[in-house]
């Protein structure tokens, strides 16, 4: 399990992601005013371990993964989806699913029709975060940087 706190006062999309203990797993950089909506995942130690970007040359919401400097999948937002919000992730090897409920900020992530991860949006205190259920043996890294996408389709919505 994995909480995606965003930061109370913040410039751009920073957030912190820790385990269930509440012990730092990775730090997520947004870069302020960027086109390309760029987040950047860093360990505790300041090492970047992946990134996030928005695809600009895409005809609907899509944002690349990078890991270790390779792009390992894609997310894409379904165009019309009329029971709830769809993503794809297309995954080099194979592909996964996003649905749920932006009203209810209640999301699955499946593989072949197995739920490999689960995610709900909590308000603690005065911040959002985003609780992050992950099955065993799946990547917990590209599980983690699919929600981070999501999160900004959902912001770019709200934004428009």
């Amino acid at each position: 399990m994995y909480v995606i706190r965003e930061r109370l006062f913040r410039l751009g999309e920073d957030s912190d992601i820790t385990n269930e203990a509440g012990q730092p797993v990775l730090r997520v950089d947004g870069k302020v005013l960027s086109l390309h909506h760029r987040l950047i995942l860093r360990d505790p130690a300041g090492r970047e371990t992946g990134r996030v970007h928005r695809k600009l040359a895409a005809l609907r919401p899509a944002y690349e993964i990078t890991v270790g400097g390779k792009d390992v999948a894609e997310v894409r937002k379904h165009l019309f989806t009329p029971f709830g919000e769809r993503f794809t992730i297309d995954v080099h090897g194979g592909g996964m699913q996003i649905g749920g409920d932006l009203l209810s900020h209640e999301f699955t992530i499946a593989r072949d029709g197995q739920t490999v991860a689960t995610i709900s949006k909590r308000w603690l205190t005065m911040t959002a975060s985003y609780a992050v259920e992950v099955a065993p043996g799946e990547d917990d890294l590209l599980i983690l940087a699919s929600v981070l996408a999501l999160d900004l389709a959902i912001d770019a919505e709200h934004d428009h």
